[in-house]
């Protein structure tokens, strides 16, 4: 259950996140509450989670996961561009929360 948890949270939180650019510094009305609600959504998720789970370990999945969903909405939705070295750091990141996942005993299966 805690996974499910965690993943609600990072789809909302970058549903949010990517809502961003559309509430023009939270002027209009209907983005700036999808960003409100995606991050009350998320937040919520991640109280639950962090109960079940060491912050530490939550947060860097969190964060690394909803870097690269960013990332992706980020280039197929807005159409933003990366470089190399940005691919290579993101790359760097999944490998991070791959490594705390697979081989850290924090975590309790």
């Amino acid at each position: 259950m805690r996974y499910l948890y965690l993943a609600i949270g990072i789809v909302a939180e970058v549903i949010g996140t990517s809502t961003l650019k559309f509430t023009d510094n939270f002027t209009k009305l209907n983005p700036s509450l999808v960003v409100a609600a995606c991050y009350g959504t998320s937040l919520f998720m991640l109280s639950k989670v962090v109960r079940l789970m060491p912050v530490a370990i939550v947060y860097a999945v969190w964060s690394g996961a909803g870097i690269v969903l960013v990332t992706i909405l980020g280039v197929i939705w807005l159409g933003q561009k990366l470089d190399w070295p940005a691919l290579i750091g993101i790359a760097l990141i999944v490998a991070g929360v791959v490594i705390v996942n697979l081989f850290s005993r924090s975590i309790v299966h």
